[in-house]
């Protein structure tokens, strides 16, 4: 199975590069799982017509009692794609990691991977934070493989160094691992060579690079990702390209 968390700093587009990533690996005849692992719980929207699904944080706070059924807290998306978001607390109260750490209790307890059998299971994690239960998905089995999403942007490449430094610090654990960058382009100047001088000096690779493309703004405006939209473009042929490497690799390591 792979299991991939993917984190970045906050608005670098991690939701958008995972719910295309998601919907590729669904073309590519992938039984998928997509997690939105933030209190925004807007992970999957766009995998969904643009019609969101319930938060379980909302579902728990809204019902006396936790559903019996995976099915109350996940709704079916494009490519038979099962989207969850975990959702937070209300706002300004409790904490957005417990309510991961609450979400993945309750996974576990529905066996919703013994019931649903995924070939590919994506975590969409909230900014650049590392810790508590920011840092569930990679840990104990949950994700084991981590794509950092970052631009050419200051804060951006500082934010993926702080994450590669969080990941390696629990190397020893047997958490998950950093595979790579996924560059996701904002038209900074020098953008190439600033991501490839921090990905080298990190000892990373480039896995992925994603053009800035109005295709994207296009059509989430419609409730898509670029999949779903235009399977032909450029944007999405680089989905596609990054979710046949990954199975490629999976197969390899069978």
């Amino acid at each position: 199975m792979i299991k991939i968390a993917i984190y970045g700093k906050g608005g670098i587009g991690k939701s958008t590069c995972t719910a295309n990533l998601a919907a590729a690996f669904a073309m590519l005849g992938k039984r998928v799982i997509q997690i939105g692992c933030d209190p925004k719980a807007d992970s999957t929207i766009n995998l969904l017509g643009g019609i969101p699904v319930m938060p379980v944080m909302n579902y728990l706070r809204e019902h006396d009692d936790e559903p019996d059924d995976i099915n109350e807290i996940s709704k079916i998306g494009f490519g038979n794609i099962l989207c969850i978001e975990t959702g937070g607390p209300t706002p300004g109260l409790g904490c957005a990691g417990r309510g991961i750490i609450n979400t993945f209790s309750l996974l576990e307890e529905l066996e919703l991977f013994e019931t649903y059998k995924p070939d590919v299971v994506l975590y969409d994690v909230l900014g650049d934070v590392v810790c508590g239960g920011f840092a569930a998905p990679i840990r104990e089995g949950y994700a084991s493989q981590v794509l950092i999403v970052t631009s050419g942007e200051k804060m951006a490449l500082y934010a993926a160094n702080n994450i590669n430094s969080a990941v390696k610090n629990f190397e020893d654990r047997s958490y998950a691992r950093v595979r790579g960058i996924i560059m996701n382009r904002r038209s900074v100047e020098n953008e190439e060579e600033k991501v490839r001088a921090f990905a080298d000096g990190a000892g990373l690779e480039i896995v992925a690079d994603i053009p800035r493309s109005n295709d994207i703004i296009k059509y989430e405006d419609m409730g898509k990702t670029v999949i779903e939209g235009d399977p032909n473009c450029e944007t999405a042929k680089c989905f596609f390209a990054l979710a046949q490497r990954l199975i490629d690799e999976d197969n390899e390591n069978e």
